[in-house]
């Protein structure tokens, strides 16, 4: 039997000083001409024994607090205050200083806003009451009848609010708020903070003509008497939400009463109201489903969707308990197609996270991934049944693409400590949070497969109806609990359980299967080979589960629970075998047995009057096609994970063939966008291929998100070498159904289609990418997109056409103009100046068409900058930044212009334009935009390998802007900016895996260039990267995601206190026959501690020789699968990674092949410090360098040394001479031993029974065991004299010579390398040997 769960008022008095609100009435009035907010809240606080009350507040000003109706004492500190001195960042100089000024300005920020800045006093001792009746409403706040009485308070606060900028927004006639985190204390005093809930009552007074729209249900409305007469609107929420849940909208809106629910109202401006008619159509299907699928009516009284201007809002949603404020760039009316899907899918999230997230809370912030994986479920949900399983399942796989490419870091970890106990909530900002978002979803869906859609069901009705309890309600949910109902209701094992929640949930990373199969004809069966791997680094790996930490997690123990199908498409039909372990070994090797057997072929005779070659003349007879693979098989096509039960990346190598069975006869979306990745990839292209990706674009019944992916496949195949067969079926596919045949001109265009219309709105622009051998486009393909432009027609369609033209527009600006079609520039220019004419007469839908006119004239710039003035194109584009123009026109001009700067004059420029542009925008949202767009350009900087220096003004400004008044206004804003100061360092854009380190600003005197003389006065400050791979996060693509330079200067690290400890270097001689062998061992470095390269690329077979031996005997190491190990990179080569074994060497080999000698002095030879292949350079605090260590032998071109440290002469070639007899006396010996063992090993097979034999060999292999230890002892008794020589004349000349530097001359140790051209396998030896110090100076 469980135990019974502790109450969740325990858990709130650990927090804010041990007080709860029970509840909380707010009473505004609101001066819409003196942007003026005005009242007083009133809190029922659980005062703690200390008698200090911690609330947060800011942005406001106090008159007077009160507790129970008398005057208290309070201590009232904004955190906003203004920077007084201007220049405290005057010394920073370098992009990494400023990387770590950044992390430490917006920890201290962030670090502020969770303590409370309101203190309040109530030291008067109150009466001892119990619950007041109004905590009767259930939620949290509800006590048990066993808790003692507290001490309960009524707070009072009279305050106001003048000319608000954050938390509360004032635009003309309309206010607002958003739900920015840790905002809304800047318009009413509360408990700011998620585990703080309780009920509210809240009035507002505004003006006759206005509405007030707030949470909960509306009670009455009253008139009163003043001149002109004001409206108080009277709500109440009776469930428990936090602070941050609590919504304000008032304006002169339209009201829109839900035709089908009396609970759901719409509202909007009255210029909206037509859109809104037709935007909010489809509600109530959402809305009733679900109710029915989670069997429980809506939590709240009602629910109210509220439309604004976009431009004054922060984001496209503002989230409120039964409210939500959208921006009205989501509304269109019946004309508009392109934007129903998606406007549908945000309102229906919306309603989502009304039921998880508003209503059902986390627990803890460890606990909030779940909450937004199940409103995303929800959401998934509405789409499969009202937009069809094809759409929701093709939205899924490519969600989980871009999870499996991104997911590298701890960044993505969705319930690790280490991951959410220092990011303050950002882990939900910009693209991090939206791959949490749908990694989310996916580990719930993984969840489903694995109990079953009824059961998971089940689960969900069960926490809503718990929190629906009237007695003791509750509406929090955590992981532990999630997972309990897993156990006991989806009937999953405890073993399960307790691998899938640690690795999916607390853990970062994917896995990567990389597959091949072959056909055995004999036993019909596959045998089917599997490399498992991991998108993440092993180090980044977080584990959380019984307190293991990161460094404990080992290599074996990276799975994944479960088995995974594999699908067998046979011609028998179809099979699955769960047959594939996601655990255990990574290289695997199964067996499958086939079902369908081949048919034995007959020799067919030819036919009486049929030709030699068997051909017939009768055309009429057509060959069956056969499906089956080239190889001779009953196989038509194989898939892993049908049924998407895994989050993973899965490259199948499978032949051609079959790739085209899986597209022309599986009906799976998935499997067709699968087929046509890999068609589309090839290196080389047959008519085959064209053809089956013809057949699919043409096929109507087929899902026009598939037919779009083939179109762009098909542009891809286009060559000369398939005589542009790929062009010519586009352009075919388009005329058939667009174009006129009688005049050849397209036909006036009609939508009614809407499969078709999206079909025939990408054609363009995959025609548009198409590129010859000289990597422009073809001469057809540019004046067929010239041609639609100029004959577009309109007339007679009951559709907008402006999404049509703007992706004609836009595909112009795909185009690569060569010397053939530069000729039809001047006319594509003609048409995009009489639509920007004409846009500008009868503005389009949000614009959408002025900004794809922007965006394409910016590219052309870009792309014909030689021959085009970039000033002349800026000072086209520059009219439209003006603020009369549309929003969304406005933000994309700036963009362009942020280009044209940044491509012209480098990154710092465009950065400098930023900050001016940024002054000069008034809406929050437009702020974000510009902050991303410079994010991007700061990434496509980093990643280009540019040498454009960012200036320490530029630097200087960014951290100003960081801790100014407009970044904590906008905490979106504030974000992006720490993210842009973290890529210009080469980090990754994320607080995770910051350490804490408090960096002051320093004075005017005081400067940051980073110390050379002095020893650890002032040491700059270097934050460590992660120890995970840099993500592009503004593309998703696999090149982008991977950052091999991203732990670069991991190793360079060093502190100026660290003890100087001697240090062996080694040079290497590099021979003739060693051309590879650098490259080889750059791979074998990265392969310790970088990201596994060696399993992106497809591989058919992996062999792994013997481990490595640990032994402090003098070894000889074979290097002779170094070019194999190399070779991993290319594509479908055979990785094998062979550790050779030790063998004991004498003196003589050690001295010919190896001469060791070390040298303490700064004279040798040492490489660059710029140089990439030496993995890390150590500075001291003098910051010159002092000492380089390797961590692999780099194969570098350097003069040998003799003992005094000395080059070689002219004069020591005859030593030379005599050690290159030695060695071909060397060589000889060996070949004579060689022989000799093989004569052994012949001879041993005819002995092998015979026990004298045995016991001779045995004896003989003990005498040479002792004649090579006795030969080593008296190598170490001669060695041993050395030193003690040589210290006996160092104490004579240091007597005589007092003044003389004493220095003295270590173990120099120098290495050759033999590149000897073994079968084509290079190898290194490396031997080393004990000398003796020399005497002499």
């Amino acid at each position: 039997m469980a135990k019974p769960r502790k109450s969740k008022n325990d858990d709130q008095k650990v927090e804010n000083l041990g007080a709860v609100v029970r509840h909380q009435k707010l009473c505004l009035s609101i001066d819409m001409e003196k942007r003026l907010i005005y009242g007083y809240t009133e809190l029922k606080i659980a005062v703690p024994e200390s008698g200090i009350v911690g609330l947060h507040a800011d942005n406001m000003k106090i008159d007077k607090v009160s507790v129970d109706g008398e005057p208290a004492e309070y201590e009232f500190s904004p955190l906003c205050q203004p920077v007084e001195d201007k220049r405290r960042w005057h010394f920073v100089s370098s992009a990494s200083f400023a990387a770590d000024a950044a992390c430490s300005t917006y920890l201290s920020s962030l670090d502020k806003e969770m303590a409370s800045n309101l203190l309040i006093k109530c030291c008067k001792p109150a009466k001892v009451v119990s619950e007041p009746e109004e905590q009767g409403n259930g939620g949290n706040s509800t006590q048990p009848s066993g808790e003692p009485k507290q001490n309960l308070k009524l707070v009072r606060i009279d305050y106001w609010v003048e000319k608000a900028e954050t938390g509360i927004h004032f635009s003309s006639n309309v206010l607002h708020t958003n739900n920015q985190m840790r905002r809304a204390r800047c318009w009413f005093p509360c408990m700011d903070s998620s585990s703080q809930r309780c009920c509210y009552d809240l009035e507002f007074t505004v003006a006759q003509n206005l509405v007030a729209v707030s949470n909960g249900c509306l009670l009455y409305q009253v008139l009163s008497k003043d001149n002109p007469p004001r409206k108080t609107y009277v709500y109440r929420l009776d469930v428990p939400v936090t602070a941050g849940w609590i919504s304000l909208a008032v304006a002169p809106f339209e009201i829109l009463p839900d035709r089908h629910g009396g609970i759901v109202s719409h509202m909007c401006l009255p210029s909206n109201l037509p859109k809104l008619r037709n935007t909010v159509g489809f509600f109530h299907t959402a809305f009733s489903h679900y109710e029915e699928y989670l069997s429980a009516p809506f939590p709240f009284g009602s629910y109210k969707q509220v439309f604004i201007a976009p431009e004054m809002a922060i984001s496209s949603l503002s989230m409120g308990a039964s409210m939500i404020i959208f921006t009205s760039q989501v509304l269109f009316d019946e004309k508009v197609i392109d934007q129903t899907i998606d406007t549908r899918i945000k309102l229906a999230f919306a309603l989502a996270r009304q039921w998880f997230g508003v209503y059902i809370t986390a627990e803890a912030p460890n606990d909030e991934w779940l909450l937004d994986g199940l409103a995303g479920f929800l959401t998934d949900s509405f789409i499969k049944r009202f937009l069809g399983n094809n759409e929701a399942r093709y939205r899924r796989y490519k969600a989980n693409c871009t999870v499996c490419k991104a997911d590298v870091n701890g960044a993505i970890a969705l319930s690790s400590s280490a991951s959410l106990s220092s990011l303050y909530g950002t882990q939900c900002m910009g693209l991090y949070g939206k791959i949490r978002s749908w990694k989310s979803v996916a580990v719930l869906q993984m969840l489903e497969k694995q109990m079953g859609p009824e059961s998971f069901r089940k689960i969900l009705q069960m926490i809503i109806l718990r929190a629906q309890h009237t007695a003791h309600p509750l509406r929090t949910l955590s992981t532990k609990e999630f997972r309990q109902f897993a156990n006991k209701v989806g009937n999953l094992e405890r073993p399960f359980l307790k691998e899938f929640f640690p690795r999916w949930v607390g853990s970062c990373g994917c896995p990567v299967l990389r597959m091949g199969l072959s056909y055995n004809k004999r036993k019909n069966l596959i045998e089917l080979a599997v490399l498992r791997g991991c998108t993440a680094m092993l180090d980044s790996i977080t584990s959380i589960p019984n307190g293991i930490p990161e460094s404990e997690t080992r290599e074996g123990d990276v799975g994944w629970p479960g088995m995974m199908s594999i699908r067998v498409h046979e011609l028998d039909g179809m099979y699955d075998h769960p047959i594939l372990p996601m655990a255990g070994e990574s290289w695997q090797l199964l067996e499958i047995q086939l079902h369908s057997k081949l048919a034995a072929r007959r020799i067919q005779k030819p036919k009486k009057g049929s030709k030699p070659d068997g051909s017939d003349d009768n055309g009429e007879v057509v060959a069956s096609v056969d499906m089956r693979s080239n190889v001779e098989s009953p196989l038509l096509w194989i898939r892993a994970d049908p049924e998407m039960e895994y989050l993973a990346e899965i490259n199948f190598n499978q032949p051609i063939q079959m790739w085209i069975n899986q597209l022309e006869k599986e009906k799976d979306v998935v499997a067709q966008s699968q087929a046509i990745a890999t068609l589309g990839a090839l290196p080389q292209y047959s008519f085959s291929v064209v053809n089956a990706l013809n057949n699919i674009l043409s096929d109507s019944k087929a899902f026009w998100r598939v037919r779009i992916e083939a179109a762009f496949a098909l542009a891809h195949t286009a060559s000369e070498e398939t005589d542009w067969a790929g062009l010519l079926h586009l352009v075919k596919f388009y005329k058939n159904r667009r174009f006129d045949p009688n005049i050849g001109l397209p036909r006036p265009n009609d939508f009614h289609d809407f499969p078709e219309y999206f079909v025939l709105e990408a054609i363009p622009h995959a025609i548009a990418t198409v590129r010859a051998a000289d990597k422009k486009s073809p001469r057809e393909a540019v004046e067929f997109v010239l041609q639609l432009l100029k004959y577009n027609d309109n007339n007679g369609n009951s559709y907008s056409d402006v999404y049509w033209l703007a992706a004609l527009v836009e595909s112009v600006g795909e185009l690569e103009f060569g010397q053939q079609s530069i000729l039809f520039l001047s006319s594509l220019l003609k048409c995009i100046d009489r639509l920007l004419q004409f846009d500008r007469l009868m503005p389009s839908h949000n614009g959408i068409l002025t900004i794809s006119c922007i965006r394409t004239l910016t590219q052309i710039a870009l792309k014909l900058s030689a021959s085009i003035p970039l000033d002349h194109v800026f000072q086209l584009i520059k009219p439209f930044q003006n603020f009369g123009t549309n929003w969304q026109v406005r933000i994309e001009a700036s963009r362009a212009l942020l280009d044209l700067e940044f491509h012209c004059k480098g990154a710092d420029a465009a950065l400098s334009l930023f900050m001016k542009y940024l002054e000069e925008e008034p809406s929050l949202r437009g702020q974000v935009k510009l902050a991303v767009h410079a994010m991007r350009l700061c990434q496509i900087r980093c990643g280009s390998d540019s040498d454009d220096e960012i200036r320490s003004p530029t630097l200087v400004a960014l951290l100003n802007l960081l801790e100014s008044h407009k970044a904590f206004n906008n905490i979106f804003l504030r974000h992006c900016l720490f993210c842009i100061l973290q890529i210009l360092a080469g980090r990754p854009p994320t607080l995770y895996g910051v350490p804490r380190i408090q960096l002051q600003p320093m004075g005017d005197t005081e400067t940051c260039n980073e110390p050379k003389n002095k020893p650890s006065a002032s040491v700059k400050l270097r934050i460590s990267k992660p120890q995970d791979p840099s993500v592009d996060i503004l593309k998703l693509s696999p090149d982008g995601l991977r950052n091999p330079e991203a732990c670069k200067d991991t190793d360079t690290i060093s502190n100026g206190n660290e003890r100087r400890m001697p240090v062996v270097k080694i040079r290497v001689r590099q021979s003739v026959t060693s051309s590879r062998a650098e490259d080889a061992d750059n791979t074998i470095d990265k392969s310790k501690g970088g990201h596994n390269e060696n399993e992106r690329d497809a591989s058919s077979s992996m062999s792994v020789d013997a481990p490595q031996r640990v032994t402090n005997e003098p070894v000889s190491t074979s290097n002779q699968n170094v070019e194999e190990v190399n070779s991993c990179h290319d594509h479908g080569s055979r990785m094998t990674a062979s550790i050779g074994s030790t063998k004991l060497v004498n003196d003589d080999e050690i001295g010919k092949e190896l001469q060791c000698t070390a040298d303490s002095r700064k004279g040798a030879s040492l490489p660059r410090s710029d140089d990439r292949s030496s993995p890390g350079i150590i500075k001291g605090t003098n910051g010159e360098t002092d000492a380089q260590k390797y961590a692999s032998l780099q194969l570098l071109p350097v003069g040998r040394h003799d003992q005094d440290g000395a080059p070689v002469s002219e004069g020591g070639k005859s030593r030379e001479k005599e050690k290159e007899k030695e060695r071909e006396k060397e060589k000889k010996r060996k070949d004579k031993e060689k022989k000799r063992k093989r004569e052994e090993k012949d001879e041993h097979k005819g002995h092998r029974d015979d026990p004298e034999y045995l016991e001779r060999k045995r004896q003989k292999k003990k005498k040479q065991k002792e004649k090579e230890m006795a030969k080593l002892l008296s190598g170490d008794a001669k060695t041993s004299e050395g030193p003690l020589q040589s210290m006996k004349e160092k104490v004579r000349e240091k007597s005589a010579k007092p003044s003389e530097h004493s220095g003295s001359e270590a173990v120099i140790k120098s290495v050759e390398t033999k590149g000897q051209a073994v079968e084509g396998v290079h190898k290194l030896r490396i031997k080393f040997k004990n000398r003796s110090l020399n005497q002499s100076q």
